[in-house]
């Protein structure tokens, strides 16, 4: 696979080992459930209660400036707004903000004078 073979069974032979590989590990991954956190990967959690785990970010390679920069996106501008932040096996952070905070809601009314 590394030579320069242009040859037509060259090529069938090494779609035909991958197209097996993914059948064996969708056939795994159906048949035995403890495969796909293996497979896939679990979802972590990065931030809980506003406060970030700092050791968790370092071992997913992922930096507070990134972290923030998705929050951001998400319209959340401080850390202490976020209960839970998840980082998902796609690679994409979910955030769970508190509720009934004093920016959340209802506008307040304004006053008559």
């Amino acid at each position: 696979m590394t030579q320069q073979d242009y040859s037509v069974t060259s090529a069938v032979l090494a779609v035909g080992v991958f197209a097996l590989l993914t059948l064996a590990l969708a056939w795994a991954n159906a048949r035995f459930p403890q495969v796909r956190g293996v497979t896939h990967g679990v979802p972590v959690i990065i931030v809980r209660d506003g406060i970030p785990d700092s050791d968790r970010l370092r071992s997913e390679r992922m930096s507070l400036d990134d972290l923030m920069a998705d929050a951001r996106q998400k319209g959340i501008r401080r850390f202490d707004e976020i209960e839970l932040a998840v980082l998902e096996t796609n690679g994409r952070v979910s955030f769970f903000t508190r509720a009934g905070g004093p920016a959340e809601g209802t506008p307040e009314q304004p006053g008559i004078t």
